[in-house]
């Protein structure tokens, strides 16, 4: 396939090519990892600034996006693209296989640091979904940092650059500047741009951003980052959001009651202890969903409200296609079972090969848990409705497991279906996801504004 680049892809290129670090915050659907293949064939064939790349990536995105992208464009028919995941015995056959990329999941940057120590053989390093390096106190960001010295060039990507405030932004820009920036320390930058927020007398929860220090701190590293959202360039069709409520049955509501209030429910012979606020919430959700884990982690199954109401949904489908996000495996087990009779074809998202067959219109629902399938999989092809069993408090996974269907290449509006349980902490969950966006979106708006300058020459 030919590829023709947008305007916008077109600048973001030249950025490559010009900046030896560089932050590509670029929203869902606007074509990352075409942008970055590109520039990486021009830097290692054309100018011969470049020798060896290592893609970062999570592990479904390193698995196929990389290769498949590299195969599809004309222009790219030269790069060798080589994953290397699986057992050690294969991970080191990969790294000693003639290629141009090597593609290796988050979890073994560890280990590949460990393992090549001194000798560190990348000149360009490449972070897909750069926000998974935002935890300063992570093995893999710390491993990063001890071969930071040896690496010419090093690009983040990612479309949700600080999920859950402005905190998040420190580790990620120290990979990309060792400190310049932001300082070579969170504590200083944490002293100097904020403030606690919720505490008791001997510790600091949470910490809120000082009045004025998020436009300096979007000035400070204007420069190092391109924001682009994808409203401002994509003609994509609407995203609607819908929300089916779901009603307790009398036993069920008065067993929710009973949990929330007392954080011990007893069913039969099983005692289930919440323990905390935050298990209690997690056991919250799990009863929403109609069963939880007792302290054995058997499953205990308390109602069939939400599965009832999925069940309806489907069936309101009326055979279209649905991509079904699921919180818990218990979830995962009574949806499957409850399709069974359907006849329905009912997948599981698991391979490359699942990801085809979706693609292809050979499956009506596809089971996926937000964290397996939020990253760089194209699903747009396969259908237009995605259907939330369950949520989970991360804005993240949430906004970016939408965006396998709502991408670019997609025809057809996007129904977003929210089964939410009235009254209970399904309807908190989903007000926190919404109000979250409030920072993150100040954040992409601003970081736009270093190249709003330019816009006006290169709009298509």
């Amino acid at each position: 396939m030919k590829f023709i680049p947008h305007a916008y892809q077109s600048y973001c290129i030249n950025r490559l090519l010009t900046d030896e670090a560089l932050g590509l915050f670029l929203d869902m659907g606007l074509g990352k990892t075409v942008i970055t293949l590109t520039a990486i064939n021009d830097l290692k064939f054309n100018r011969f600034a470049i020798s060896k790349v290592l893609v970062i990536a999570p592990k479904k995105v390193a698995e196929a996006t990389w290769a498949k992208e590299a195969a599809k464009w004309d222009h790219l028919h030269m790069l060798r693209v080589v994953p290397v995941l699986g057992t050690l015995a294969k991970r080191v056959r990969a790294l000693n296989t003639p290629s141009d990329i090597y593609v290796i999941n988050r979890e073994n940057v560890q280990w590949l640091v460990e393992y090549y120590r001194n000798a560190w053989p990348f000149d360009t390093v490449i972070v897909d979904e750069f926000s998974s390096f935002k935890n300063h106190q992570a093995k893999r960001f710390k491993s990063l940092t001890w071969v930071r010295k040896h690496i010419t060039r090093f690009v983040g990507l990612t479309g949700t650059p600080a999920p859950n405030g402005l905190l998040d932004l420190w580790a990620q820009v120290y990979l990309l500047d060792e400190g310049k920036r932001l300082g070579k320390k969170i504590t200083h930058f944490r002293e100097r741009y904020f403030e606690p927020d919720q505490r008791d007398r001997e510790r600091v929860f949470t910490y809120a951003p000082k009045p004025g220090s998020d436009e300096v701190i979007r000035q400070l590293i204007g420069d190092i980052c391109v924001s682009m959202k994808a409203e401002d360039y994509l003609d994509l069709p609407d995203c609607i959001s819908v929300t089916v409520p779901v009603l307790l049955d009398p036993k069920a509501k008065k067993a929710y009651e009973e949990l929330e209030r007392e954080m011990i429910l007893e069913i039969d012979d099983t005692t289930i202890d919440a323990g905390s606020a935050a298990v209690l919430t997690n056991k919250l959700l799990q009863l929403c969903n109609g069963a939880v884990y007792d302290a054995e982690r058997e499953v205990v199954e308390i109602h069939k409200c939400k599965i009832e109401a999925f069940m309806e949904l489907v069936e309101g489908l009326n055979g279209q296609p649905a991509m079904v996000f699921y919180s818990f495996k218990h979830d995962l087990i009574r949806i499957k079972k409850a399709l069974e009779s359907s006849g329905l074809r009912v997948r599981e998202l698991k391979s490359p090969q699942d990801q085809d067959d979706w693609n292809a219109r050979e499956i009506d629902i596809l089971l996926a848990h937000p964290a397996s399938a939020a990253y760089g999989l194209n699903l747009q092809e396969g259908g237009n409705h995605v259907i939330w069993f369950g949520l989970n408090w991360s804005l993240e996974l949430y906004q970016q497991a939408n965006k396998r269907l709502h991408r670019q290449g997609q025809t057809e509006k996007v129904i977003l279906h929210h089964l939410i349980v009235e009254g209970g902490v399904d309807e908190d969950v989903m007000s926190a996801l919404l109000d979250k966006s409030s920072t993150q979106d100040k954040l992409m708006s601003a970081l736009k504004a270093r190249i709003e300058k330019v816009k006006g020459g290169f709009k298509s």
